[in-house]
């Protein structure tokens, strides 16, 4: 993508904003709103169309989460979203990530860090800590299914993606996926695209929760019967 990247800073900390709109600007990057809850949040997206959101995930009145939901069940050409979190395994942090988000930060991140994690979503692809995410996936999937918002059908998938779905779930880069199933790193990419497209994915972190919520992949890092 070209063009400044734009961002909008969601926390009802003034000093949060204030220390992330600093850091972000000194990297060349537009902060073109900050709100300090999440019903400012979503009217701030309306009006300035960023392509990241960094939000906070407990805030007043509308909190991050419901904040996301509403965001990423707009129109086409919705941003990505970044959770802001003191709790890397919140189920608040897992719920928003079944909600569309692209990944999580915690708040005592790196000023290093935050610049490459809003830089690595705008350009597609999730942010991804694998251990984190899978812990926190392992902790909240499938307990309650009814509010999951995402419900697929794996049917669409060869068997050679639903492998490759099962190995991403647990963590893999595509590196690492290249080497475990003797690919190069561009077949890895065109079969999670692929997954992603067929699964009407935002990203790696929802292919995540996927597999965990359809039984692909267990807690525990069991995998179905049908797997390797």
């Amino acid at each position: 993508m070209t063009g400044p990247l734009r961002v909008v800073v969601a926390d009802d900390q003034a000093l949060v904003r204030t220390g992330f709109t600093m850091i972000l600007a000194a990297d060349g990057i537009d902060v073109v709103a900050q709100a300090a809850d999440g019903a400012e949040a979503v009217e701030a997206v309306r009006r300035t169309r960023p392509d990241v959101v960094l939000m906070d995930i407990r805030m007043p009145e509308v909190d991050g989460l419901e904040a996301t939901r509403r965001i990423l069940t707009g129109a086409p050409g919705e941003p990505r979203v970044i959770i802001l979190t003191t709790f890397d395994l919140d189920h608040f942090v897992y719920a928003a990530l079944s909600a569309g988000a692209s990944g999580f930060l915690l708040k005592d991140v790196t000023p290093e860090h935050l610049v490459a994690a809003v830089r690595m979503v705008r350009s597609g692809d999730a942010l991804l800590a694998p251990a984190i995410t899978r812990r926190l996936v392992e902790r909240h999937a499938r307990r309650d299914p009814d509010t999951s918002a995402l419900h697929r059908d794996l049917a669409a998938l060869t068997p050679r993606e639903a492998e490759v779905l099962r190995l991403l779930a647990q963590g893999l880069s595509n590196a690492e996926l290249a080497a475990r199933l003797h690919l190069s790193e561009a077949t890895v990419k065109t079969h999670v695209a692929r997954i992603l497209a067929k699964l009407g994915l935002r990203d790696r972190v929802q292919a995540v929760v996927v597999a965990y919520e359809t039984g692909l992949v267990s807690p525990g890092g069991r995998q179905d019967p049908d797997g390797d």
